[in-house]
This record gives C-alpha cells, structure tokens and sequence, in this order.
C-alpha cells in the first residue's frame, strides 16, 4: 500500500492507494469521532458490485450505513438529483458529524461531495473512488459541483475529503474505455510537472493500457503525489492550482457541445491536451518535435484527438463561459516544455481557432 499526504493544515488527509483496503477502511472509521448514522452514494453501475461489500464493512466498523443509488451519467451532477439526496439524509436522521461516502466515479464523487460541504453546512466526507479517472483527478484536492444547463461545475464549493481510499482491486470490472478515459488525466501530469513520470509512460505503454498491478499503483500514486503537492501550495485556485485546468478549456467546450455524452471526461480531455499542445507550438513555446510527443502518447493510450460533433465556432464561444475566464480573458494553461507550464490571457483568437479546427473531425 501507498500512502500519500495531501498537507492543509487542520484540514490535511491522506490518501491509500494498493489492492484490498477494507482493513484500512474500517480501522480508519474506528477511529474518527462520526456519529452512528451514515450515508453511501453510489450510481446504478457501482452499487450492485460494490455497494453491499462497503455497507458491510462500515456495518463492521460501527457505522449504521444507507446506501443510496442515483442514476450512472453525468446527468446525476445536477441540482435536482441533489436535492433527492438531500432530501434522503433528512429521512435518515443525518447529523452534523454523520459521514457521507462517495462510491463511485467522478460524478458521484463531485455530487457526493457538493452535498456533504452544503447539508448542514459541512458533515465528514469520505472518498471512495472506482474508477481510474475519479482515483487520478476529481477524487484528490477536495473541488466538488454540480452542473447548470449553462455549463460544467459551475455550482460548487472547495470542500476536502477526510481520507481517500483507492482500492486497486475493484478496478477490475472497469470496461477499457473507463481505463483509456482515466490515462487522460494521467498523461497530463507529465506534462505540467514531470518530464520523468512523461517518459515512464512513453516507455511502459502495454503494463500501463493492462493496468499491471506494479505499474498502475506507480502512475496513480505519482499522479496523486503531483496532485498533492499542487493542492497543498494553492488549495482555492489562486495560481498555481490552475496548472491542473491543462487540456480543460477546449475539454470543457467539447463536452457541452456533445452533450456531455460522446465522450468521457478523460477522452475531452485528452482531445483538449492535444488542442492546448498546439496552440503553444503555435506561439513558439514548444518545438513540434514536442507536440508530436503528446500527440503519439495520446493517440498510443487509446485517447481520441479529435472529436465529433463539434464546430469551432460555438466551441469558441464556449471558452467565454468557462471558469477560467475572469473579465472577458480566457486563461489558458500552455506548454513550455514537457514537465512545465505557463499560464496565458493573451492567446489570438485566430490562434485557438486554429487549433480548435484542428481537433474537429470535419
């Protein structure tokens, strides 16, 4: 097992990472001061698999625990399925120091969370992620949302988990795509802080696609380690958190214009990865010998680069919606060489358009 400390301060948690958590998971809750009543969100793929073995092991450890099911997709991330669950914590007797587990992917992850920083005004929250993406990305450094019809996670609060367990062993009823989706993520973490980690996955490419055992507690511990370390320095966004956004902007409008069906949020990403590696070759930040090597990586890991369903023009406007955005400025995370990024406000439109066309199956 590895362990890997996200340091905040009074609000510092750790996260385990290896193959058969149940014994960490229940001494872990022996030993926190929640109340007897809990509450376990999961969707409709994860609690049928899983969702009887975590309630009997919260069971073991004391813990009176409900499991809740919403429906699998990011639809759930949604103002109205939050209020069903607030509805059911109500029902429940939840109090202010009743735990909320997370069981799931990234939407139950985020919406999970959204509800644990705003009933009551905050109650525990444990992350149990199962999916590779959700152990890499929306599970470590504590941002939880839900969406509007306007965009993605526009609803949301910085609210940090109490532990993270990522047990390896239910990774093994993820379909590939699910595998694909989560390398994504992965890839991008090369990218904006380790040249090293970059090369590792260049060179490991089957042990990393077959999720070999020694090779994916590696990448998602080091992913995590990078996670961490960002989050620790710059926990609400202030600078450099916003390295992590790398490959998102383009992502975020890929996905509102396919209805946040078509693709995964790790494939959006990847296609957007290789949208924001073009744009720096384009401003001379990177050599294209460069983006090449982001573009093979991708495509290589089973990652779409281009996308379906899309035209520059609203995918452009939708970059004016995004997050990131402050004052009319889009602020874009870019390459200055493989391991390191710079952030930038000033990127032409005919730049991005450039690179948003290329990313556009025609």
């Amino acid at each position: 097992m590895r362990e890997v400390r996200v340091e905040l301060g009074e609000k510092s948690y750790s996260i385990y990472i290896g193959y058969g958590l149940e014994g960490e998971l229940r001494s872990f809750v022996q030993t926190a001061s929640f109340s007897k009543k809990a509450m376990v969100v999961t969707d409709t793929n994860v609690g049928p698999l899983y969702g009887a073995k975590i309630q009997t092991i919260l069971r073991e450890a004391g813990l009176e625990a409900a499991v809740v099911t919403v429906p699998a997709g990011e639809s759930s991330k949604s103002l109205a399925v939050a209020e069903d669950l607030y509805t059911k914590a109500i029902e429940l007797g939840l109090d202010r120091k009743s735990p909320i587990f997370a069981l799931g992917g990234g939407v139950v992850g985020d919406l999970a969370g959204f509800i644990a920083a705003t009933y009551m005004r905050g109650v525990p929250f444990v992350q149990l992620p199962t999916s590779l993406l959700a152990q890499v990305d929306s599970s470590v450094g504590g941002k939880v949302a839900v969406n509007h019809k306007l965009g993605k996670n526009l609803i949301g609060a910085f609210y940090q988990p109490k532990a993270v367990f990522m047990d390896l062993e239910l990774m093994k009823t993820l379909p590939k795509r699910e595998i694909y989706t989560g390398l994504g993520e992965i890839i991008k973490y090369g990218i904006i802080y380790d040249r090293e980690f970059f090369a590792f996955l260049e060179q490991n490419q089957q042990v990393v696609l077959d999720l070999e055992p020694e090779a994916a507690t590696h990448m998602i511990a080091r992913s995590c380690e990078i996670k961490a370390a960002v989050v620790s320095q710059d926990e609400q966004e202030a600078g450099l958190r916003r390295i992590l956004n790398f490959g998102h902007t383009m992502a975020h409008a890929i996905e509102k214009e396919t209805g946040y069906t078509r693709y995964n949020h790790g494939e959006a990403v990847a296609i957007g990865i290789v949208g924001a590696a073009d744009i720096s070759c384009q401003l001379g930040l990177i050599a294209p010998a460069d983006f090449q090597r982001v573009v093979q990586l991708t495509e290589n890991l089973h990652l779409p680069t281009k996308a379906e369903g899309c035209t520059v023009d609203a995918m452009y406007g939708d970059i004016f919606h995004d997050k990131k955005t402050v004052a009319g400025k889009v602020n874009w995370v870019l390459m200055d060489s493989v391991g390191s990024v710079v952030c930038r406000n000033d990127v032409p439109a005919d730049v991005v358009k450039k690179a948003m066309s290329a990313r556009i199956i025609q």
